[in-house]
């Protein structure tokens, strides 16, 4: 029988908080949707719809993770990288968590349908589909990822509806770069924590022979490269200039060559490259965007 590894660190409540929401990677998601808000705005960008929105994604994103560690608790004990989270030590029960995850929840629906209601549906299925269709999914099949890419790839659409007040194709191109982009960050962390995913029982990463599959740098590079079209869309829709949308096909090529570097070397380091360039890669691209708007 697998041990735990949890830890007996004694953490402050509002520490366990952080943690229960994933407070850096919640950062992270809320400045993509920010991005996308302020490319969708252009001249017409609000400090006071910069700030609701950025509220209220915060409150979807945090509650999606809460939720999801309730529900992962048993396995999160398993494994080194998340033992210690306050549900899966005991520190927080899962009643505590889950209530934080519906009053994030609540807070957050209402903030987004300050815009519209179509941005609170849409804030909705990003939680529900998160939390109880990819959150078991993973325990099941590697095609959870893919399950898993649609809510991560929400909050991004979320924001230019957040100020079109419908889905419009600055929206459909901003989330098809979050979509795509989301396999190599994933398969990087993937080939980096894979015996931990397997010791709690993840079928995350596709493998072959009890190992991560030797030809996950070439699904890296593979959808990488989907995004090379893409970030070109914008500018044959007549969206943004050419320059911007070049410099962001160029980043795209740069992420399929550490998708291939992965492939060739098929160690950590690879795949410590492949990641940090991820974290990048996302909003260098919405930077650009941005800039290329205005």
């Amino acid at each position: 029988m697998l041990e735990s590894t949890v830890s007996t660190i004694e953490y402050s409540k509002w520490t366990d908080i952080k943690m229960l929401i994933k407070m850096r990677l919640t950062l992270l998601v809320v400045f993509s949707a920010l991005l996308a808000y302020m490319i969708a705005a252009g001249q017409d960008f609000s400090v006071t719809a910069f700030l609701i929105l950025g509220l209220g994604g915060f409150s979807i994103t945090a509650a999606a993770n809460a939720l999801n560690q309730a529900l992962e608790k048993d396995y999160d004990r398993l494994m080194t990288r998340t033992a210690n989270r306050p549900v899966a030590t005991g520190r927080m029960t899962m009643g505590e968590a889950v209530l934080l995850g519906g009053l994030f929840f609540v807070l957050g629906i209402t903030l987004l349908a300050y815009f519209n209601p179509l941005s609170a549906v849409l804030g909705a299925c990003a939680v529900v589909s998160y939390s109880f269709l990819y959150t078991p999914l993973k325990r099941w099949t590697t095609l959870s990822v893919f399950v898993g890419a649609v809510p991560g790839a929400l909050p991004t659409m979320i924001a230019v509806v957040a100020h079109e007040g419908t889905v419009t194709p600055m929206a459909v191109i901003l989330f098809g770069i979050q979509f795509f982009w989301q396999f190599a960050h994933f398969w990087s962390i993937g080939f980096l924590g894979f015996e931990d995913y397997k010791r709690a029982g993840f079928k995350l990463v596709p493998e072959l022979d009890g190992n991560a599959h030797p030809n996950l740098g070439l699904q890296s590079m593979f959808f990488s490269l989907l995004l090379i079209p893409v970030c070109l869309a914008p500018y044959y829709l007549r969206l943004i200039g050419l320059v911007p949308c070049i410099l962001a096909g160029l980043l795209s090529i740069a992420y399929a060559y550490y998708g291939w570097n992965l492939q060739k070397s098929k160690d950590a380091s690879a795949a410590k490259k492949l990641m940090f360039y991820s974290f990048i890669y996302l909003p260098a691209v919405l930077i650009i965007y941005y800039i290329g708007s205005i």
